[in-house]
C-alpha cells in the first residue's frame, strides 16, 4: 500500500508543458515530463497557487531561444525601421524638389516681369518721336537720310514688340481708345471712331498710350456745336479751322464795308 501523503507537504507541481524549458525541443507524447517537487511547508504561497492554478491547462508557449528566430525577427524590424526612414527622406527630397521648382519659376517670372517693364519704359519714350515722324510723312516731308533714319527706327521699335493700333471705323472701346471729340450720327449703330486723331501703342498685353480718337454714337437731336465736331470728325472740313467750328474756309475775304 502506498503510504498516505503527508498533510504537512506543500502541493505537488507537475511539469506539463510541451517546450522543454531546458532543451528548447518540443516534447513527444508520453514523454515523461519533470515529475515536478512538493512546495516546502511554509514556502511562498503565489508559487503554489500559480502551479495549482495552471494545473490541468497547457502552458503559454515559452520563448524557444533560438538564435535564428531572434536574429530574423531583429531584422525585420531593422528593415521597418529602414524603410520609415527611406520614405521619410524621399518626402524631403521631394519637398524640397518642389519648392526649387517653384523658386525658379517665381526668379523667371520675376525676370520677364522686370524686362518686360523696363522696355516699356525706353519705348515710351520714344513716342513722342515716332508722332513726329507720322506727322513728317503725313506731310510729304519724310525723304532722304531721314526718312532712312526713321525706317530704321520705326523697323528696331517693332522688332522689340511695339505695335501701332487705331483705324478709323473700329468700335470704340474705353479700354484702349481716349475720346477727345463726340458727336451724334444717324450712320451708325453703335460707337464708332470716325477719326484717328493721334494712334495708341502698346507692347504685348501692355497699353503704353491709348488711341486719341472722336467717336460719333447713334443719335439725331445734335446742337450746332455737335454738327460741327461730327463733320470734323468726319473730314467734312478742308483745313483746321473749319474742323474747330470755324464757318469761313480759309482763303476767304471778308468786306468790312466802304
Amino acid at each position: 500500500m502506498s503510504s498516505p501523503e503527508d498533510p504537512k507537504a506543500g502541493p505537488v507541481i507537475r511539469d506539463r508543458r510541451r517546450i522543454d524549458p531546458d532543451t528548447g525541443q518540443v516534447r513527444q507524447p508520453g514523454q515523461p515530463g519533470d515529475t515536478g517537487h512538493r512546495g516546502a511547508p511554509g514556502g511562498p504561497a503565489g508559487r503554489g497557487m500559480h502551479a495549482a492554478g495552471q494545473a490541468g491547462q497547457p502552458a503559454p508557449p515559452a520563448e524557444t531561444g533560438d538564435p535564428q528566430t531572434a536574429a530574423d525577427t531583429d531584422a525585420r524590424n531593422d528593415m521597418a525601421v529602414t524603410q520609415a526612414q527611406l520614405a521619410e527622406r524621399t518626402a524631403d527630397v521631394q519637398r524640397i524638389q518642389a519648392e526649387y521648382a517653384n523658386y525658379r519659376k517665381r526668379v523667371e517670372r520675376d525676370r520677364i516681369a522686370v524686362r518686360e517693364q523696363a522696355l516699356a519704359n525706353v519705348l515710351a519714350e520714344l513716342l513722342p518721336i515716332l508722332d513726329d515722324i507720322g506727322r513728317a510723312r503725313e506731310h510729304g516731308e519724310l525723304s532722304g537720310g531721314f526718312k532712312s533714319v526713321a525706317d530704321s527706327l520705326e523697323s528696331t521699335v517693332a522688332k522689340l514688340g511695339l505695335v501701332s493700333y487705331g483705324e478709323k471705323g473700329e468700335p470704340f472701346d474705353p479700354m484702349i481708345h481716349e475720346a477727345l471729340m463726340h458727336s451724334y450720327s444717324d450712320q451708325v449703330s453703335e460707337p464708332i471712331c470716325v477719326q484717328i486723331l493721334q494712334p495708341g501703342y502698346k507692347v504685348g498685353d501692355r497699353t503704353l498710350r491709348p488711341a486719341r480718337v472722336a467717336v460719333a454714337e447713334p443719335g439725331g437731336d445734335s446742337g450746332p456745336e455737335d454738327d460741327a465736331a461730327a463733320a470734323g470728325a468726319a473730314g467734312q472740313f478742308p483745313d483746321d479751322d473749319a474742323a474747330r467750328g470755324g464757318t469761313k474756309p480759309r482763303g476767304s475775304v471778308t468786306d468790312d464795308g466802304d
